[in-house]
């Protein structure tokens, strides 16, 4: 029902606000305001999704939770998208965006009503909580977790493949 409403509104407002603009400075000043926006929105969008990509990768290097710079990232894409859509409502909504202030209580927001049950994320390098295993006593386990057993078979070294390889393997 939102999605309607959205859908049905938000093209009326950009109607009307094209219209009212329009009457009072003209069409070309007019045209010329939305290019502009366009062209100073992608410059924004680009600089400010660049960042959130570094904060983005930072957490992932600190091994921390990373949702905060996830949404703000999502936040960006979205005001990038509506700052290339032609219009006054969207325009305002996407500038609005870009402003770390209104994207942080957009967060605050959403996350008041958004439950996680359960985040978990790589191991914390140090030792973990609980009996620790005895690498003397039990020499199969490895002190990077758990070990894999398999089996093999060498091949020959008549015996090629049948495709041309990815260049991370010797042939």
């Amino acid at each position: 029902m939102w999605l309607f409403l959205a859908f049905l509104l938000v093209p009326l407002i950009e109607i009307g606000l094209f219209i009212q603009v329009g009457g009072l400075i003209g069409l070309f000043p007019t045209l010329a305001i939305v290019v502009i926006t366009a062209v100073i929105g992608t410059w924004l969008v680009r600089s400010q999704g660049l960042r959130a990509m570094g904060d983005l990768q930072g957490s992932f290097s600190r091994l921390e939770d990373p949702t905060t710079p996830l949404a703000h990232g999502a936040m960006i894409l979205l005001a990038g998208a509506l700052l290339l859509t032609p219009g006054f409502f969207t325009d305002a909504v996407g500038f609005a965006l870009l402003t770390p202030a209104f994207r942080k209580m957009v967060l605050n927001y959403i996350s008041r009503r958004v439950t996680v049950t359960r985040f978990e994320m790589g191991g914390r390098p140090g030792p973990r909580p609980g009996p620790q295993p005895d690498m003397r006593q039990n020499p199969q386990h490895s002190s990077q977790g758990d070990v894999i057993d398999g089996e093999f078979t060498e091949l020959g070294q008549d015996k090629k493949p049948n495709h041309p390889g990815s260049g991370w393997t010797k042939h």
